[in-house]
C-alpha cells in the first residue's frame, strides 16, 4: 500500500492540482483543501503544497518537523496568539540563523503521568477557587486540549520473584494512593475532556504509543479557520497528531512521527487553557543512519551509543531528526527505544518522519482500518511520506552513524551518556571504584567528574578474592548485582528486546541456570501487550523461573520505585562501605535515583539484564568469562545463551497481532475491579477542608487532622487583579552552591522519604506511621511534604560546605545559615530566611536540572524563596519551569563559573537592572558584597527566552497569569 508516495522531500507543488493558489495568497482559508482520507470519504486539510506555491518555496526544504510546526500556525493562526508573522517567520527558517524568534505552539492534545498530573490537577482545581473568591463561575477554568492522564508512577516493587507479586503489588499501590486516586476522580466528572487510564494498564509513553495515539485527528470541519472556508467544507478537518507531556520522555511518541515533546506540568496547564506554548526557533540537526545493525546488537545498544554521540555533538534545546535508509530500515519500536531518550541525548525531540513502516506498525496494533488509510493519506497529501535521503532537507547540521559499527553496550554507574563496551565492564569498573575518596560527587567540575567518576563512594578492595562473584552462601561484596529489573517504557515497547530476554532466559533455565537469591529481580512490562505476547511465546514462565514474575504493569526501578532491599543486604552495605550494583533496562541511571543504597546503576538491553541478574555481579566481562556453571560444571558463556534474529523474528507475529491490542484497549475501566471500587468524587469544586481517608485505608493507622496527600496550593494566596510592580532584588543569601550536572532527582526526589528528613518529620508529627510515608512522588499533591523534600537528595552536596575530618564532603541537601554560619537542612535554612524577609539565590554549574520533567524541582525551589538561579547553563524544560514559577533564571557569561569567580556562600548579593523594561536575554548585573566589605560586579544572562516568558515573570508566573487572563473576560 502506497509504495510509490513521494518522498517527504519531494516537491510540496503538484503542477496538475487545479486549486493551487496564487502567490498573493496570504490567509490560512487559503491554503484549506480537498482531500480524500480513505476511498469514498471526503475530508479538507491545511495544506503545506499550496502554501509553498504562494510564495514560500523554500518550505520544501524545511525539516519535517518544522513543517507540521508550520501547519500547526497556519491551521492556528488567529491573527492574536499566532499571527501570519509567525508562520512567515517558520516558513523563511535558515539553518544557521541566529535564534531569537519564539514559535507559538498549540498541540492537538496534552498526557500526563500520574506523579505530575496530580499537582497539575490540584493547580486547576486550585484556580477554580480563586475564580468561585472572586464570583466567578468556576467553569471558566477547564481544559480546552484533550487530556489523557495515565497512573503509571505510583506501584513499587514490594513483592517479586512470585506469581503473586503483580496481586501484592497492585493492592498495596491502592491501600497507599486511595486517596490521591479519588481526587483524580473528582477530576474526571468535574473538567470537560479530561480522561484516565487507570492503574495496572501499562506506562504513559506506551500505551501513549500502542493507543492514544491516532497518528492523524480530525474534527468536523465546522471549526475550520474561518466562515469561508466553514461555508465550503466537505468532510472533517485532517490534521497531524501533535502533543506536549508532563514526563520528559514523552518524546518517544515521535517515532509515530507524532511532533511532542516534554514540559513541566506548568506549562502543560497553560496548553489545557488554551495558552499557546513557546518556544525559540530551534535549530534542527539530522542524523544520517545507513548501513544495518549487525546480529546480536539491539536497539538498546543502538541508543546507548546514539545518546553518548549526541551529547557530545551538544543537542540540548534542538530538534534532532533521522533520516537516511538506515533510520527506514529500523522498525516503529526500535525507532521508539531512539526517540524515548531525546531527553538523555538532551534534544527536544528525535523526530522519525511518516513511512511505510509507521503505516505497518498502526495497522499491527489495532488502529481501525480508517485510521491507517487516512493516516498514510495525509501524509502523501501533504509531501511527507517516506523517508527523507540525503540531501533532501536543509539541516543546521547533520551527524553520520554507521548502524554497523554499534557495539553491545552498557552505560553507567550514573550517567545515561557514559557508555561502555560490554568487553569492558569489569575494568571499567574497576577503575571507577578503585580510585581516591572525595572526587566525583556532584558538585566537582566535569573534568574531574569525568576523570574520577564515583571513586568517593566507596574503598574498593583492590584484591581478586575481595571482588569476586556472590559465593554460594549469597554474600555480597563490592561489584554485586543487589536489583535486576526489566522496566521502563524505553525497552519494553520494543518485542524485539523483550522475546530476547524471554529466550535467554528460556536457554538459561534449560542449562539449570539460577539467579543468585541475593539480586531482586523484576519484570515490569510497559503494558498488558507485553506479557499476553510473552505468554502466547511461551518465554514468560522460563522468566519467571529466573525470579522475572511479572510486578507490575507501570514505571517501578526506573522512577525510583524498586521497593525495598532486604535490611540484612542494606546492612551489610553500609557496614562494609560496598559498592553494589543495580541493572535495569530503564533510562535514568542519576544518583540514589534507583534506590538509595546502590552507588552503581547500569543501563543495558533486558536481555543482559537478565544475563547480569544470572552472574550476580557487575565486575565481569561477560564476552570471555561465564555466567556460571550448569549441572555438570560446564562452564555457561552469553554467547551460548543469545538469541539469533532468526529465533526472534520467528516469535514476532504474536506482539503484533491487531485483535490483542484492540481487545486490552477496548475498555481502560474494564477488569480493574481495584480502580472501579474507588468512590469518585462529584461537584465543580474541590473540597480542601475534606479529613485524610489514612486511618480509612491503612489498618492501625492513627487518625490525622488533615489530608497529608492533597492540599490547596498556596500560588494564590496573596493574588490580586493586578501584579505588583517589579522590585531590585538585593540583600540576597546563597541558599546553595552546586556543582555540575545537578539533577531534578538532585532538586526534587521521587522515591523513598527517609523518617529523620523535614518531611518524615512533618508526617510523624501528623500521625502518619512510617511504613505509610510512601513517596515523595505520590505525595506531590502536598505542597509541605514537597516544599521538605526539596533539596533532601542524600547525594546532593553543597560546595559551602566544608569537607568532612575524612577529607569527604557532607550530602545530604545542608547549608550554611548566614550571616550565622550555622549549618542545617536547606528547608530549615529557607524557612528561616523567608521569617526575616531574606530572599535567596542559588548557584550552580553546568547543566542544572537535567533529568525528569519535574515541576515540583521548580514548585519547591519557588516556595522555599528563592528568587533567582544562577547557573552556568540549563536543561531546557528546568529552566522554563523556573521561569513558570517566576523564578529567574540567569546564566553565567564569557566562562564565567563559581570557581572562577570566587563566590563561597557567605557573600550578599544584589540583581540590579530588573526594574525597567525587561527584554529576552538581556543582561542583569550581579553585585557581591564580601564579609569585609569588598563588592564586586558581574555580568549575568537573563534567561527569560521569549516575550510571553517576560509577562510570566512580572505576573509571577504562568498560573497567576493564566487566571487574571481568565478573570478579565
Amino acid at each position: 500500500m502506497n509504495e510509490h508516495l513521494p518522498r517527504a522531500g519531494a516537491s510540496l507543488s503538484d503542477p496538475d492540482t487545479p486549486h493551487t493558489v496564487s502567490v498573493k495568497a496570504d490567509k490560512p482559508d487559503d491554503f484549506v483543501r480537498a482531500f480524500a482520507p480513505a476511498p469514498g470519504l471526503a475530508g479538507r486539510l491545511v495544506s503545506l503544497a499550496a502554501f509553498a506555491a504562494a510564495g514560500h518555496p523554500g518550505v520544501c526544504r524545511l525539516p519535517v518537523s518544522l513543517r507540521i510546526v508550520l501547519e500547526s500556525l497556519l491551521r492556528n493562526c488567529d491573527g492574536r496568539k499566532i499571527t501570519l508573522d509567525h508562520v512567515r517567520e517558520l516558513a523563511g527558517w535558515q539553518p544557521n540563523a541566529a535564534r531569537t524568534r519564539e514559535i507559538p505552539f498549540l498541540p492537538a492534545r496534552i498526557v500526563l503521568q500520574d506523579f505530575t498530573g496530580v499537582p497539575l490537577l490540584c493547580d486547576l482545581a486550585a484556580m477554580r477557587s480563586v475564580a468561585a473568591r472572586f464570583g466567578r463561575d468556576p467553569g471558566i477554568v477547564e481544559p480546552l486540549v484533550p487530556v489523557d492522564l495515565v497512573v503509571d508512577h505510583s506501584v513499587q516493587v514490594d513483592a517479586y520473584a512470585s506469581d503473586k507479586a503483580l496481586d501484592l503489588n497492585m493492592r498495596l499501590e491502592f491501600q497507599r494512593n486511595a486517596e490521591r486516586y479519588r481526587f483524580i476522580k473528582w477530576g474526571t466528572q468535574a473538567f470537560a475532556g479530561f480522561r484516565v487510564v487507570p492503574p495496572g494498564l501499562g506506562i504513559v509513553h506506551q500505551v501513549n504509543l500502542e493507543t492514544l495515539a491516532r497518528g492523524v485527528l480530525h474534527r468536523p470541519d465546522a471549526t475550520a479557520v474561518s466562515q469561508s472556508a466553514r461555508s465550503a467544507a466537505r468532510g472533517d478537518l485532517y490534521f497531524p497528531d501533535t502533543l506536549v507531556g508532563t514526563d520528559s520522555h514523552t518524546t518517544m511518541i515521535n517515532a509515530l512521527a507524532v511532533v511532542g515533546w516534554g514540559v513541566g506540568g506548568i506549562e502543560a496547564e497553560a496548553g489545557m487553557l488554551g495558552q499557546p506554548l513557546y518556544f525559540l526557533t530551534p535549530d534542527v540537526v539530522g542524523v544520517h543512519l545507513h548501513g544495518r545493525l549487525r546480529a546480536g546488537v539491539t536497539a538498546t545498544d543502538l541508543v546507548l551509543r546514539v545518546t553518548e554521540l549526541l551529547r557530545a555533538a551538544k543537542v540540548v534545546g534542538k530538534f534532532v531528526e533521522f533520516f537516511g535508509e538506515g533510520a527506514a530500515s529500523l522498525a516503529i519500536p526500535d525507532r521508539a527505544t531512539l526517540a524515548n531518550m531525546a531527553p538523555e541525548y538532551g534534544a527536544t525531540m528525535g523526530f522519525f518522519p511518516p513511512d511505510q513502516e509507521t503505516v505497518r506498525y498502526l495497522a499491527a496494533t489495532g488502529r481501525s482500518d480508517a485510521e491507517v488509510a487516512a493516516f498514510a493519506a495525509y501524509w502523501s497529501a501533504q509531501g511527507l511520506f517516506g523517508m527523507p535521503q540525503a540531501g533532501d532537507i536543509d539541516y543546521s547540521a547533520t551527524i553520520d552513524l554507521d548502524l554497523s559499527s554499534v557495539t553491545p553496550a552498557v552505560a553507567g554507574p550514573k550517567r545515561p551518556q557514559d557508555r561502555i563496551e560490554l568487553a569492558a565492564m569489569a575494568q571499567r569498573f574497576a577503575e571507577v571504584f578503585a580510585r581516591p575518596a572525595g572526587l566525583g560527587r556532584v558538585g566537582t567540575s566535569a573534568s574531574e567528574r569525568d576523570r574520577v567518576e564515583m571513586a568517593d563512594h566507596a574503598r574498593f578492595a583492590t584484591d581478586p578474592a575481595a571482588a569476586s562473584a556472590n559465593d554460594a552462601a549469597g554474600v555480597i561484596d563490592h561489584g554485586s548485582v543487589l536489583i535486576a529489573a526489566i522496566t521502563s517504557c524505553t525497552n519494553t515497547s520494543n518485542p524485539g528486546v523483550m522475546l530476547a530476554a524471554g529466550l535467554l532466559a528460556q536457554k538459561a533455565v534449560a542449562r539449570g541456570l539460577r539467579v543468585p537469591a541475593t539480586v531482586k529481580t523484576s519484570l515490569a512490562p510497559g503494558s498488558r501487550v507485553v506479557s499476553e505476547y510473552l505468554r502466547a511465546a511461551g518465554l514468560l514462565q522460563p522468566l519467571a523461573a529466573l525470579g522475572f514474575d511479572v510486578v507490575a504493569y507501570g514505571c517501578t526501578t526506573c522512577i525510583g520505585n524498586s521497593g525495598p532491599l532486604d535490611p540484612a543486604l542494606e546492612a551489610a552495605i553500609n557496614a562494609r562501605e560496598l559498592v553494589c550494583a543495580a541493572v535495569l533496562s530503564g533510562n535514568r541511571n542519576f544518583e540514589a535515583r534507583i534506590h538509595p543504597a546502590l552507588k552503581a546503576n547500569y543501563l543495558m538491553s533486558p536481555p543482559l539484564v537478565v544475563a547480569f541478574a544470572l552472574a550476580g555481579r557487575v565486575d565481569i566481562d561477560l564476552t570471555s568469562s561465564p555466567l556460571g556453571h550448569d549441572a555438570q560444571g560446564t562452564p555457561v558463556y552469553l554467547a551460548e545463551l543469545w538469541p539469533s534474529a532468526e529465533e526472534i523474528a520467528a516469535l514476532m507475529p504474536h506482539a503484533l497481532d491487531p485483535a490483542l491490542y484492540r481487545r486490552l484497549y477496548a475498555d481502560f475501566a474494564a477488569g480493574n475491579p481495584l480502580w472501579n471500587a474507588i468512590p469518585g468524587g462529584s461537584g465543580a469544586l474541590y473540597d480542601w477542608s475534606g479529613g485524610s481517608s489514612e486511618a480509612a485505608t491503612m489498618e492501625d493507622a492513627p487518625p490525622v487532622q488533615a489530608s497529608t496527600y492533597i492540599a490547596e496550593p498556596p500560588y494564590f494566596a496573596d493574588f490580586g487583579l493586578e501584579p505588583e510592580a517589579a522590585e531590585e532584588l538585593a540583600g540576597l543569601r546563597a541558599l546553595a552552591l552546586f556543582g555540575d550536572s545537578v539533577t531534578t532527582d538532585h532538586i526534587s526526589p521521587a522515591g523513598s522519604i527517609k523518617a529523620d528528613s523535614p518531611a518524615g518529620l512533618w508526617l510523624q508529627a501528623r500521625g502518619v506511621a512510617i511504613g505509610d510515608f510512601n513517596s515523595y512522588g505520590s505525595r506531590r499533591g502536598h505542597h509541605e511534604v514537597m516544599m521538605r523534600g526539596t533539596f533532601a537528595n542524600v547525594r546532593l552536596r553543597n560546595l559551602m560546605l566544608p569537607l568532612l575530618a575524612d577529607g569527604t564532603p557532607l550530602l545530604g541537601g545542608q547549608t550554611l545559615l548566614q550571616p550565622d554560619g550555622v549549618q542545617m537542612s536547606i528547608f530549615d535554612a529557607a524557612i528561616r530566611y523567608q521569617a526575616r524577609n531574606v530572599p535567596t539565590i542559588i548557584f550552580a554549574g553546568a547543566e542544572y536540572g537535567t533529568g525528569s520533567s519535574r515541576d515540583w524541582a521548580a514548585k519547591g525551589t519557588c516556595l522555599l524563596g528563592v528568587r533567582a538561579v544562577v547557573a552556568q547553563s540549563f536543561e531546557r524544560i528546568h529552566r522554563g519551569n523556573l521561569v513558570g514559577m517566576g523564578v529567574l533564571p540567569l546564566q553565567f557569561m564569557d566562562g564565567d563559573s563559581i570557581a572562577s569567580i570566587g563566590i563561597v556562600g557567605d557573600e550578599e548579593f544584589a540583581l540590579l537592572g530588573l526594574t525597567g523594561e525587561i527584554v529576552p536575554q538581556q543582561r542583569v548585573m550581579l553585585d557581591i558584597r564580601s564579609p569585609d566589605g569588598t563588592q564586586r560586579r558581574l555580568p549575568l544572562r537573563l534567561r527569560i527566552d521569549t516575550p510571553v516568558e517576560v509577562d510570566y515573570l512580572r505576573h509571577g508566573g504562568i498560573l497567576p497569569y493564566v487566571m487574571r487572563e481568565l478573570l478579565a473576560h
